[in-house]
């Protein structure tokens, strides 16, 4: 018979054993009963191979499938560099990666598309709560599963959970997933913070699945990051927005590849042919534009669009590759489709390409009227005006063409924003044209502010001519004295300073100034003239007749009407 103490001895045992028993059957016993959806489910997890472009291994991890066209998710990090992957289902099925639909690097997760039918996982609609049994199912494990409970839920961007599981799971295993009891994926593991913690770590599957290509996906750095091509968008607004940005920032191999994905993707949308048709035409293939925007009008909803992006091509074809003739194409051809255009629906940008076809057909008094009629509509800005003030230019009536530009002027308000500077440079000139000198010197002034960072030696020696026509002598002695100081080298620039130092009786600068021609060319008949003008004028005439002799030798043609001036 025991004693009582042997008793009370025996029975504590029995309570630690059972205890120990009870907490690795929650932690990590693998000798749970196995979940009925085991064997099914495992049959939608795969390994991941990377490779680099010379076909060497990057690096392998694991994966699952979210859709029956070929959706699935691992980590990123395998991705990095590669220019080509593949997936080994459970079967020993090779599949290629055929594009990436998105990609997180800060939570190491990616989702893309593998070339077949997949069957999927079902994704858990919400976030496990602390306390959930989880279930590891690493590939081709179908036996000996892990199971773990959530120690944690951490809430990231409002909706998805960063879990913090009771489970040492193996290394090999990273990017596999981890289910519920009812056989849900709730995370993908993430690597432990070592190799013998008890604790492993997952990122909710519901976050990596949300993953998708955006228009602005072709700029992300992380998808950078890979070669692997990045998918088309889902919706056809993204991928009209996605085909904005890859017209200015991709290579046109990339860019054409894009627009055979997109009419794949969007065969009954007429975008896609109307890209296609400018690439072609970008590229001198007229025929081929031509078909496809054929196309893209029969296919599109609202035909003004397409027929009016037909006449801008045309135009643009007609002003920039003049050298490349399609007898098909023509102005008059542009005009009728533009008008084409307004008549299904009256768009101001519409009435604008009509009026520049006219003026490119030279046909100014109509282009003129176009041009007027937009400055009665919200789309008048200060170009409007300024083509208006060019088709009268072109007409000759230069009083109408200032006012006009006024009015362009008008469009801003002082102080000026350095978008008036084209319009006050156009004013000046057609001021100093019209003989008002100091009113074009006030535009220039203006225009130098604007633009000082800009301006350069001509712009200094056109205001000195202006400032001389106005009698403005000092500042167009200080003008040219910076287009010399800029291009110090410049003997034409040079020649004009010595020129006005004698208008203004500067005489010794001026013999300065053509010394500096002679010492930087030698047989250049300016230096000779400006020299023996100089002395001449000083009443050095010996000296002075001798260098004005110079500069006949060196074929000045006016130098014998000035020998024989300063020599009576």
């Amino acid at each position: 018979m025991q004693t009582l103490t042997n008793k009370i001895m025996n029975n504590q045992t029995i309570h630690a054993i059972s205890l120990l028993f009870i907490i690795c059957y929650l932690f990590v016993s693998p000798a749970a009963a196995q979940p009925g959806w085991v064997k099914n489910a495992s049959k939608s997890v795969f390994t991941l191979k990377t490779f680099d472009a010379d076909g060497s291994l990057i690096a392998s991890s694991n994966g699952f499938f979210t859709g029956a066209n070929g959706e699935a998710i691992s980590s990123f990090t395998p991705f990095k560099g590669a220019v080509h992957a593949i997936i080994i289902d459970a079967s020993g099925k090779e599949m290629n990666v055929s594009g990436m639909i998105g990609a997180n690097d800060m939570y190491d997760v990616a989702k893309f598309r593998v070339a077949g039918k997949t069957r999927p996982l079902a994704i858990a609609s919400g976030n496990a709560q602390s306390g959930t049994t989880v279930w590891l199912l690493p590939y081709l494990e179908t036996k000996a599963i892990k199971n773990g409970v959530v120690r944690k839920a951490e809430t990231f961007q409002k909706d998805y959970a960063y879990y913090t599981i009771a489970l040492q799971a193996p290394e090999q295993a990273i990017s596999s997933p981890l289910l519920s009891d009812n056989g849900e994926v709730i995370g993908i593991l993430q690597p432990a913070a070592s190799g013998a913690d008890s604790l492993c770590y997952a990122i909710s599957a519901r976050f990596a699945d949300s993953l998708k290509v955006t228009g602005l996906s072709i700029n992300d750095p992380t998808l950078k990051l890979t070669k692997i091509r990045m998918e088309m968008p889902e919706t056809l607004e993204d991928a009209n927005v996605m085909m904005y940005m890859a017209s200015a920032s991709s290579d046109s191999a990339n860019y054409a590849r894009l627009i055979g994905e997109f009419i794949q993707k969007f065969p009954s949308a007429p975008d896609g042919y109307a890209y296609r048709a400018q690439f072609a035409s970008n590229f001198g293939d007229f025929a081929s534009a031509e078909r496809d925007m054929e196309e893209a009008i029969r296919l599109a909803t609202h035909k003004d669009n397409e027929h009016y992006n037909y006449a801008r091509m045309i135009y643009n074809k007609e002003i920039y590759q003049t050298n490349m003739p399609y007898e098909k194409w023509s102005l008059d051809k542009a005009l009728g489709e533009v008008r084409e255009a307004w008549n299904i629906n009256n768009v101001p940008a519409y009435r604008e390409l009509e009026a520049n076809i006219l003026y490119a057909q030279k046909n100014y008094a109509e282009a003129y009227d176009r041009f007027i009629e937009l400055t009665k509509t919200n789309m008048v800005t200060a170009e409007t005006w300024y083509c208006a003030a060019q088709c009268k230019g072109q007409l000759k009536d230069t009083t109408a063409m200032l006012a006009l530009l006024d009015s362009a002027m008008n469009m801003f308000s002082k102080p000026y924003l350095k978008q008036a500077a084209p319009y006050l440079w156009a004013r000046a000139n057609v001021k100093y044209d019209t003989k008002k000198y100091r009113e074009a010197v006030t535009d220039m002034n203006d225009y130098e502010q604007l633009m000082a960072a800009d301006v350069n030696a001509s712009f200094y020696y056109i205001r000195h001519q202006a400032e001389i026509e106005g009698r403005l002598f000092q500042q167009a002695l200080n003008d040219i004295t910076k287009a010399v100081n800029m291009e110090p080298k410049n003997t034409f620039y040079i020649a004009e300073k010595a020129s006005l130092e004698l208008r203004v009786g500067l005489y010794d600068q001026a013999a300065e100034t053509a010394n500096e021609i002679k010492a930087l060319e030698p047989d250049n008949s300016d230096g000779y003239l400006f020299l023996g003008l100089s002395q001449c004028m000083k009443g050095k005439k010996k000296e002075g007749l001798e260098n004005l002799q110079k500069a006949k030798e060196l074929g000045y043609p006016q130098a014998d009407e000035l020998i024989e001036k300063y020599a009576k």
